[in-house]
């Protein structure tokens, strides 16, 4: 029988959740998800002197706001420290490990010789194969008694076969001489007992894979799938960094990104099917394998995320929409929306979302529902309500006054106006939107003036006319 998915994401919480973190999450999420089976989440807070709350919640944030879910609960790899040291002490048992009395101070003297006689610096431990009789009563680090000899090869679902010359791996140190474990050992724990079946992650964890390796292998367990992904790069084709602009993931969030345009845009950062660049959830889950990922590094490109969340907007429906947008202000500190508010903008949703790229863009064209009487215009389209502007809109208001309002009739009757006036519509629709929205950007005139209705549009038009500088 087949065995079961089981994938995770473990990041250490020392800062806020980086893009890279979010899009090896993703793939871990789309992975096991799309196959039935689990995906967890392990906080590797074992260092005690950088790891704290604040970034264990945000990465947390990160992944709720994301939209992947986790099996469980977040495992502490901290709290697994016991484990990790039994497994370390049935190492030494079994001989797979050793008892290292070597100080620091042996081991630079060691490397300070090695360096100037030419010779490698990787440290050989003296105490290897010395007896336990021949221990003294001191304090001890346990080292991993890898193999000297031949490769360590690794058979990874991205990069290929990847081979390691033995000679150039250490004795890797499993615990401390004060009796705390390793990251590395920690990690080879805490995936074997979670169940691991497929080890996704960063292709800066490839070096690491070779003496994880000879840990399963030491122990005698089943190595999971390994599936080193390459790092996400900058436009100018280095690591991304924050010169490159936003790196963590809440930022995107912030800038009013939908989050499933971020899956859908995080996805093809890396991973392809075929041409496909837009897609929902449910494709996603059903196309992600790894023989999609390459082996080049991704590129971030903000304008190519501005056109995947154009997509995803447009295609939301409006009550979800309308749930981001709140989701958005509340993650933003804006204050909440008023029933009227919310009822405007659902109604207008259908002349928003087609041409909106984020959620803040999306917001400045709704200014005409969201904003109330008196309308302000900003400084561009104040600029339209000169005073010939003005008088133009005062007659305009008199002339819809009995008119019928439906777009067909709102049509005629602007294009009729502007006609008669000797006006290009262009020179018309300027003062109505600034009277409308007090925006040079929004909607159509016909669009506003359905969605707030009779009453408020000739209230707008005649405050716009009667408005003085």
């Amino acid at each position: 029988m087949a065995t079961d998915v089981v994938t995770r994401i473990a990041p250490s919480p020392t800062g806020t959740m980086h893009i890279g973190t979010a899009r090896t999450a993703l793939f871990n999420w789309l992975y096991a998800r799309g196959r039935g089976g689990k995906f967890l989440l392990r906080i590797e807070d074992t260092d005690r002197a950088r790891s704290t709350p604040e970034a264990t919640q945000a990465i947390l944030d990160g992944m709720t706001w994301l939209g992947l879910d986790w099996d469980g609960e977040a495992v502490s790899q901290f709290e697994r420290k016991d484990r990790h040291a039994d497994v370390a002490r049935a190492m030494l048992r079994e001989g797979t490990a050793y008892k290292c009395f070597s100080t620091q101070d042996d081991i630079q003297s060691f490397r300070d010789a090695a360096k100037a006689e030419g010779r490698s610096t990787l440290f050989l431990s003296p105490w290897r194969d010395v007896p336990e009789d021949q221990h003294p009563d001191a304090p001890y680090a346990v080292r991993l008694k890898a193999p000297r000899e031949g490769e360590t090869v690794i058979e990874d679902a991205v990069q290929g076969t990847v081979r390691f010359r033995n000679d150039q791996l250490d004795d890797m140190v499993l615990l401390r001489s004060d009796g705390t474990p390793t990251y590395m050992l920690a990690v080879v724990v805490d995936d074997h007992d979670m169940g691991v079946t497929h080890a996704i992650r960063g292709d800066d964890h490839l070096n690491n894979a070779a003496r994880q390796a000879q840990i399963y292998r030491a122990m005698g367990w089943a190595e999971p799938v390994w599936a080193h992904i390459p790092l996400i790069h900058g436009p100018d084709g280095k690591k991304l960094s924050k010169r490159h602009g936003a790196t963590g993931v809440m930022e995107y969030a912030e800038m009013g990104y939908p989050p499933a345009a971020m899956r859908n845009y995080l996805a093809r950062l890396g991973w392809s099917h075929g041409d496909d660049e837009l897609f929902t959830d449910a494709q996603a889950l059903e196309w992600f394998d790894l023989d999609g990922i390459g082996k080049s590094p991704a590129r971030l490109d903000m304008k190519k995320l501005d056109s995947v969340a154009a997509w995803h907007i447009a295609r939301m429906e409006d009550a979800e929409l309308l749930a981001e947008v709140e989701r958005y202000h509340a993650l933003t500190g804006a204050p909440p929306l008023s029933q009227a508010q919310k009822d405007g903008l659902l109604a207008a949703m259908y002349c928003l979302k087609e041409r909106a790229r984020s959620l803040p863009d999306l917001l400045e064209k709704a200014q005409f529902v969201l904003a109330e009487r008196p309308i302000e215009p900003d400084e561009k389209s104040a600029a339209a309500l000169d005073d010939v502007s003005r008088g133009i809109l005062s007659e305009l208001t008199a002339q819809l006054q009995n008119d019928i309002w439906s777009r067909d009739t709102l049509e005629a009757a602007l294009t009729a106006f502007a006609e008669s006036h000797g006006l290009k519509f262009g020179k018309l629709a300027a003062p109505i939107r600034a009277a409308l929205a007090g925006r040079s950007a929004t909607p159509s005139v016909y669009d506003m003036m359905l969605v707030i209705g009779r009453d408020e549009t000739l209230a707008r038009l005649t405050d716009a006319a009667s408005r003085r500088d």
